[in-house]
């Protein structure tokens, strides 16, 4: 069966992006986005709800997110979904990441 996991976004920086290197010598760039929505209830009411997501990305891109990039800035993100599970202090933890294939600066 065939199946599809891309991603779209556009949204703010919720945070400066964390710059680090992998074992392997590569860059990985994380940082966070919200994502505003504005919809109108069943009653008319106006409402504005906001998604945080955490957005990892790799190579070249990332090193440009860490120089070019601050919190607030605006970007437009193209990439898929990414489960990660681990455990800490003996609690299992998971999350939902975005892996970034393009991050577009905006404004």
């Amino acid at each position: 069966m065939a199946s599809l996991n891309k991603v779209f976004m556009m949204g703010n920086l919720t945070r400066d992006p964390e710059l680090r290197y992998i074992p392997s010598g590569a860059p990985v760039a994380t940082f966070g986005l919200a994502v505003n929505r504005t919809f109108v209830t069943q009653r008319g009411d106006k409402k504005d709800e906001v998604c945080f997501v955490r957005v990892v990305v790799f190579g070249k891109q990332a090193e440009s997110c860490s120089q070019y990039l601050t919190k607030g800035r605006p970007v437009f993100i193209e990439g898929r979904l990414q489960y990660r599970a681990w455990e800490q202090d003996g609690q299992k933890r998971s999350t939902l990441d975005i892996v970034a294939d393009r991050v577009q600066f905006l404004g």
